[in-house]
């Protein structure tokens, strides 16, 4: 009986490990993706946002595989409770990478369109500064899984509050653009958008560093996730984007 329940143990972790594998797979394609874009809006690069654009299949097969090989290891292994926990924190981090790559990818349709656009001095730059923090922040959301490290998660949920103040300052920067000038009003609405996209890019990356801390605890985290975010009461920033 012992040996039976060491086999079926390791048979566990073997599968674990192969979809814990195809996560850090899709991690590696989503911080691309995100660098990816943000350098194609920088550099007006039409080619490098299609790139992004369709690389999104990936990511989005990613997760099918994810989730379906999570639904065989619940099925065909029947785990304790403990070993339920982990398998569902899994999916639920392949649903925030998912959405990040979704995200990514809306940044890349922007960029064609924002080609012919009259350009926002230190825009696209300060986005691409915003979408580097962001993408530090997936990267130590995932090492903090992997090393099931409540510390570091912890200094995820932290860090999305100076995303949150980028996104403010942009959003400031926006407005008195289309304040001084009508025909910047397209262009920023635009870059709004990608800003916007970015912030919740944060969240997402927030909502895997928040499921390693239940993980590791058995209990969400107690205080309020720290926000930034001063623009919902405004039209602007409450949009539907």
């Amino acid at each position: 009986m012992h040996n039976d329940s060491k086999h079926i143990a390791s048979a566990f972790d073997r599968d674990l490990e192969a979809i814990q594998a195809l996560i850090m797979k899709m991690g590696g394609l989503v911080e691309a993706a995100i660098t990816d874009a943000a350098k194609a809006l920088e550099e007006r690069d039409v080619e490098l946002a299609e790139k992004v654009h369709k690389g999104d299949k990936a990511i989005d097969k990613l997760e099918e595989e994810v989730n379906e090989e999570a639904a065989r290891l619940i099925a065909l292994r029947s785990p304790t409770a403990s070993d339920l926990r982990t398998v569902l924190t899994v999916m639920k981090i392949s649903t925030n990478l998912e959405r990040c790559g979704d995200y990514a990818k809306n940044l890349a349709k922007r960029t064609g369109v924002l080609v012919n656009m009259t350009q926002i001095e230190g825009a696209a730059t300060s986005i691409r500064r915003m979408a580097r923090e962001v993408e530090e922040m997936l990267k130590l959301a995932l090492d903090a899984y992997i090393q099931r490290d409540e510390n570091l998660a912890e200094q995820v949920r932290y860090r999305d509050l100076d995303v949150d103040q980028m996104y403010n300052a942009l959003f400031r920067e926006f407005l008195t653009y289309m304040m001084e000038d009508p025909r910047n009003i397209t262009a920023c609405m635009h870059l709004h958008f990608i800003a916007k996209n970015i912030e919740r890019m944060g969240d997402h990356a927030t909502s895997i560093a928040e499921q390693v801390i239940y993980l590791t605890t058995g209990e969400m985290p107690e205080d309020a996730r720290p926000k930034g975010d001063l623009t919902s009461q405004t039209e602007m920033g409450s949009e539907e984007l």
